[in-house]
């Protein structure tokens, strides 16, 4: 069954682009989760009916950390791609 839905989607540009979305959000839905359990371990000593100011800038904080490292990530991933990408070309020449 699986491979009938790979196949379709490959022929299917429309389902090719659904599944692309769906694939997307399901990553943000499990970033949000992840960046979630992180921050709360990290900045909530004792759940009460109100948050402190001391733990909402630590969630702030932990946020932009979290934001910041993954973008380093992602750009450094993207180098090293076109690092290889470059190093092939040049191999081949």
């Amino acid at each position: 069954m699986e491979s009938f839905v790979i196949n379709r989607a490959a022929a299917d540009p429309e389902l090719q682009r659904f599944i692309e979305a769906e694939t997307q959000k399901q990553r943000f839905q499990t970033l949000v989760h992840q960046l979630t359990e992180l921050c709360w371990e990290k900045c909530m000593e004792k759940p009460g009916p109100k948050m402190d100011a001391r733990s909402e800038g630590c969630f702030v904080n932990c946020v932009e950390r979290f934001i910041d490292t993954s973008q380093f990530i992602l750009n450094r991933l993207e180098q090293t791609q076109k690092s290889r990408v470059s190093f092939s070309e040049n191999m081949a020449e």
